[in-house]
């Protein structure tokens, strides 16, 4: 019997059985290869941090409702799966069995999916750097919602595995000028390999300050924030020129608090904050993109080496000790980029 991920509370991963179903003549079952945990959304639920404690979200109003009867647990977690395809339904044609497939869905050992669901991977990528997939797909989306031109200037705060993508996609985007914001060294460094032409530790800098002063022509044209954190927003708000554009990427929890003051430099200099979401049936902000389109986009840019990502896989971790994955993350984030579990 197979085996799936299961989040039973805070801080509480369990690996459990559950059954196959039948499949159908239009769908495909797929056993995992390797799937990534993202840092960001999963470990702020692997902590119990999210907008959802008492609430949903309600498609129809777009907007969250209270909703004490809402059962959080238990919870699947994870959007970067890769497996090859071991069955397909009579009516199936655009797949093989043996066929490598990226997944957006949690993690387990096999999937069953209809069509949509998949897509199908090129025989010459690897199933590793597959699994970065939709992590570019994010990062590719927030620098759209950049609007990065050729030669802008931008900063990029939080350099995990997204922003340390982002860093190389505005380069590709034509950014003549790129700050990186992380307080973990070795991110800084990979950003610097990466192209970035400034890197900041906003533990000893005055971030906001130094990316102004250094962008020139009264700060970049944009910036974008993927930690999650209100106070990295804050600087971000706070760097960019008159009438800049600050991307909210990252997922935020809890209330901004003191750390986001939104009258002084979001209110003083005409800034445009954004908010970067392509989940949730949130569509593309240009005509003619859409998230296949973006996720093509990714997949062509990973599978002709266009994104440098070998380093952005620290760990690697058997998927029965899942639990150890996520506590690594949780308690070592200096050591962690991207951990992906093996099946």
């Amino acid at each position: 019997m197979p085996k799936e991920l299961l989040l039973a509370g805070p801080r509480s991963i369990r690996i459990a059985p559950y059954d196959d179903p039948e499949l159908g003549p239009h769908e495909v079952r797929a056993d995992a290869i390797v799937s990534g945990i993202s840092h960001g959304t999963e470990l702020a639920l692997y902590r119990g941090e999210s907008a959802f404690g008492g609430k949903r979200f309600d498609l129809d109003l777009r907007l969250f409702v209270e909703d004490p009867e809402t059962q959080p647990y238990p919870m699947r977690l994870g959007y970067e799966w890769v497996g090859t395809v071991s069955a397909v339904g009579e009516d199936v044609r655009e797949v093989e069995v043996g066929d490598r497939v990226h997944l957006t869905l949690p993690h387990r050992e096999t999937h069953t999916v209809a069509p949509g669901d998949w897509l199908v991977l090129p025989k010459t990528l690897d199933p590793e750097r597959a699994a970065l997939l939709q992590s570019a797909t994010i990062a590719l989306q927030a620098v759209h919602d950049a609007r990065l031109k050729v030669g802008d200037r931008v900063a990029i705060f939080g350099l995990g595995a997204f922003g340390l993508l982002a860093v190389q996609l505005a380069r590709l985007s034509g950014a003549g000028w790129v700050a990186a914001v992380d307080p973990i060294a070795g991110r800084r460094e990979l950003a610097r390999s990466f192209g970035a032409d400034r890197t900041i530790d906003p533990e000893t800098s005055d971030a906001g300050w130094e990316i102004k002063l250094t962008a020139g022509a009264g700060g970049p044209d944009a910036a974008i924030e993927f930690s999650g954190r209100y106070e990295a927003l804050h600087e971000a708000l706070r760097c960019v020129r008159l009438a800049g554009t600050v991307v909210a990427a990252g997922f935020y929890v809890g209330g901004g608090g003191s750390d986001l003051q939104l009258g002084e430099e979001f209110h003083h200099n005409r800034l445009t904050l954004v908010g970067s979401m392509s989940g949730w049936g949130a569509p593309h902000r240009e005509p003619g993109w859409d998230r296949p389109r973006l996720r093509a986009t990714a997949l062509d840019l990973l599978a002709h080496e266009r994104l440098d990502v070998a380093a952005l896989i620290t760990h690697r971790i058997p998927f029965d000790r899942a639990a150890e994955a996520y506590e690594l993350i949780d308690r070592r984030p200096e050591d962690t980029l991207r951990v992906v579990l093996t099946y």
